[in-house]
């Protein structure tokens, strides 16, 4: 029996359409997880997000720094919003419990890791990365990177992209290593040796949208300087 070959719209990649379909469908509930987190981070008045890697164990200089710094950002009346997990998170979330301040923890279902750590007073577990993500940046009065994974990257980048595309306010962009700078100093290098300088694929002024800095007294200092919301 003679075959009739199917044209090319009829070769349609079956698996691929149902992996699609699949996709929107697990997607239709992701306006539902921006309005849940909106709930929860409107009612605070002043929010500092933090972060880092989850893998950043208790007792390591990066975790203590975290942990510092949160705490002293809670005595300061700051909101200490995470994204929930173990490490950096955990150490900001335990610093501002510690002060007796409140603690925000904005956790992601993954297979393999990222448990809710145990010291956040209002949290949300979100099932994709987009909202969470949306509602960890809504109108924070800083951002504080501890040194992550590509996670951590992703985040960075995402924010600077905002603030230099004025997506966003204008905020503080710290980037943390109680170990010297050693961390972001090759970060630093890139954007502006190669980014900047070399390739000019950033316009001048846009290395100067993150501070680097090792000193928890000088990144709360930048804190409390950003006045950018009249509910101060």
């Amino acid at each position: 029996m003679k075959q009739t070959l199917k044209k090319p719209d009829q070769l349609a990649c079956i698996p691929r359409e149902i992996m699609l379909r699949s996709a929107m469908r697990r997607l239709e509930n992701v306006d539902d997880e921006i309005r849940a987190g909106y709930n929860i981070i409107r009612k605070e008045h002043k929010t500092v997000t933090i972060f880092g890697s989850a893998r950043t164990p208790e007792g390591h200089p990066d975790y203590e720094a975290a942990r510092k710094a949160a705490n002293r950002l809670a005595k300061e009346g700051y909101t200490i919003v995470t994204g929930g997990g173990r490490g950096i998170m955990e150490a900001a979330n335990r610093g501002a419990i510690e002060a007796g301040g409140e603690s925000i923890g904005f956790n992601i279902v993954l297979p393999h890791e990222q448990q809710l750590n145990p010291y956040t007073t209002k949290s949300l577990a979100f099932s994709h990365f987009s909202p969470r993500k949306i509602v960890m940046t809504l109108f924070a009065d800083a951002y504080i990177y501890f040194p992550g994974g590509f996670g951590t990257l992703d985040e960075l980048s995402e924010i600077l992209t905002l603030i230099q595309t004025h997506k966003i306010q204008k905020a503080p962009v710290i980037l943390m290593d109680n170990r010297g700078d050693d961390f972001w100093k090759p970060f630093d290098a890139f954007v502006r040796n190669v980014m900047l300088h070399e390739d000019k694929v950033i316009s001048l002024g846009d290395e100067k949208l993150y501070t680097i800095t090792n000193d928890t007294t000088r990144a709360v200092g930048i804190v409390k300087a950003n006045q950018q919301y009249c509910n101060h």
